[in-house]
C-alpha cells in the first residue's frame, strides 16, 4: 500500500515539474519574441526602441484615429486638427 502513494506522490510531483516547465519556456519565449517585436517596429520605423518612444508612437497613432474618426463625422475642421497633431506627434519621432 505504502508503495502505491509513493507512486501516486512521483507521478503527481513530475505532472506538476511538467506543467511548471512548460509555463516557464512559455513565459520566456513570450518576453523574447514581444522584445524582437518591438525592436523590429522600432527598426522599421527609424526610432528608438525606449520605451518613451513607444508610448509617443501610440500617442501619435491615437491622434491619426481621432482624425480618421472626426473625418467619419464629416467634421472637417476636426480632421484637420486631429491630422495635424498627430503628423507633428510622428514626425518628431521619424526622421
Amino acid at each position: 500500500m505504502e508503495e502505491f502513494f509513493t507512486w501516486i506522490g512521483q507521478t503527481l510531483g513530475q505532472v506538476i515539474r511538467f506543467v511548471v516547465d512548460l509555463l516557464t519556456g512559455f513565459f520566456a519565449n513570450i518576453g523574447s519574441a514581444a522584445r524582437g517585436f518591438l525592436d523590429g517596429l522600432s527598426g522599421a520605423l527609424g526610432i528608438s526602441p525606449s520605451l518613451i518612444s513607444l508610448v509617443v508612437l501610440v500617442i501619435g497613432l491615437w491622434l491619426l484615429w481621432k482624425g480618421f474618426r472626426a473625418l467619419m463625422r464629416r467634421a472637417i475642421l476636426a480632421t484637420l486638427i486631429w491630422l495635424l497633431l498627430g503628423f507633428v506627434v510622428l514626425s518628431w519621432l521619424i526622421y
